[in-house]
């Protein structure tokens, strides 16, 4: 209870920023895995991309979806998706093929009613072609550019460039897992998933600004004057005080969506949703991931490619090591490092102000007034 209660009030003091090649080197070998699958194995696109036609039918009673998909086969035609949409007496067979003619449209419909038992009327049929699947295909990809261009250019307005460019970082990340995952696992791509892709794009970009909005509070004036803290040290404080907040939003994200996964889609066998939970709860996970271990640590990279930042970490660290009896310092310094180095500061502040006081009075009075002793 206690390690809850100090998430709730942001005084963990996890250290996320000096370990950072290590989320580096993990991340790295996601990216490849995803990258190498999208290359070698490619995706599975549904009818409304690459073109097809699609049979829908009511589920007769004792009939199961591998006798349907049979029934198709056995006209000569392999079947590329079978789903079961609905439920009780609303459930429904459907099942995807490539393009056909007018007449193999017609055998298969036939052999259909046939195997399973139910009039020729009652069995549905649509026809997608290829072209429209490429104008929803163009016209998404001109939507994400828009996007990650308007994101990019608020972020660059709002904090600063390099905020920008580890947040626009961030989001690609979260593009390529996403994306390397459906190809893995082979689910197919559909409509659906393009828009459950924008949505998780939005949500790891607000979980990324959170993060920078705190991490901007905590620098601001941090090379004015003589702090003891470095970027990389704040930038670690603004991690830890956002992370409950970053845990909540993913928790109450994550269960209605894991729901619609595991409980729709695999449970009760509802495969028209399995295309959009799977892109939101992989979503989801990973922009979490990303604004916590990747997003903060690359901006800290960023940041202190800067010389008056690299200037500032190398005095901390001399100062650290002093008033620490020469222990050395180091970025994402400890909690009783920051709490001595921030102590060190404040009776150095003291000693100024009381010195700046003294020489204030000396120029009125011509003296330095004594200072009485008081009984004890």
């Amino acid at each position: 209870m206690n390690i809850l209660r100090r998430l709730y009030r942001g005084d963990t003091n996890v250290n996320f920023i000096a370990p950072r090649k290590r989320w580096y080197i993990a991340s790295g070998l996601l990216i490849a895995i995803c990258v190498g699958s999208m290359a070698l194995k490619g995706f599975t696109f549904g009818i409304e991309f690459s073109g097809g036609n699609s049979f829908v039918v009511t589920s007769p009673a004792n009939t199961t979806l591998k006798q349907a998909s049979a029934a198709v086969e056995s006209a000569g035609v392999a079947v590329q998706t079978a789903q079961i949409a609905g439920s009780g007496g609303q459930q429904k067979y459907v099942i995807k093929t490539e393009e056909l003619t007018a007449d193999k449209t017609d055998q298969i419909k036939q052999a259909l009613s046939q195997k399973l038992g139910i009039p020729f009327g009652e069995v549905t049929d649509s026809a997608v072609s290829s072209s429209w699947g490429s104008q929803i295909t163009q016209k998404g990809l001109i939507a994400l550019a828009a996007f990650l261009v308007l994101v990019t250019a608020y972020i660059w307005i709002v904090f600063e460039q390099k905020m920008a460019i580890a947040a626009l970082a961030a989001l690609v990340h979260d593009l390529v897992l996403t994306a390397g995952v459906y190809s893995l696992i082979g689910f197919e791509v559909t409509p659906s998933t393009v828009i459950g892709l924008l949505t998780i794009l939005g949500f790891s970009l607000y979980d990324t600004v959170v993060v920078f909005d705190k991490v901007q509070e905590n620098t601001r004036g941090l090379l004015s004057g003589q702090s003891l803290r470095d970027y990389a040290q704040m930038a670690n404080l603004a991690v830890n005080q956002t992370i409950m907040r970053s845990i909540n939003t993913a928790v109450i994200s994550l269960l209605p969506v894991g729901g619609l996964l595991f409980v729709g889609a695999g449970l009760l066998g509802v495969g028209t949703l399995k295309d959009l939970a799977l892109v939101l709860f992989v979503g989801l996970l990973v922009g979490t991931y990303s604004s916590i271990f990747l997003a903060t640590p690359w901006l800290v990279d960023l940041k202190e490619r800067e010389p008056r930042y690299a200037a500032l970490k190398r005095r901390v660290a001399t100062v650290i090591k002093a008033e620490s009896g020469g222990r050395a310092g180091y970025v994402g310094a400890s909690n009783e490092e920051l709490v001595a180095a921030t102590s060190v500061e404040a009776d150095r502040d003291a000693t100024m102000n009381a010195s700046s006081a003294a020489t204030r009075r000396r120029g009125r009075h011509g003296r330095v007034p004594s200072v009485k002793r008081g009984r004890h």
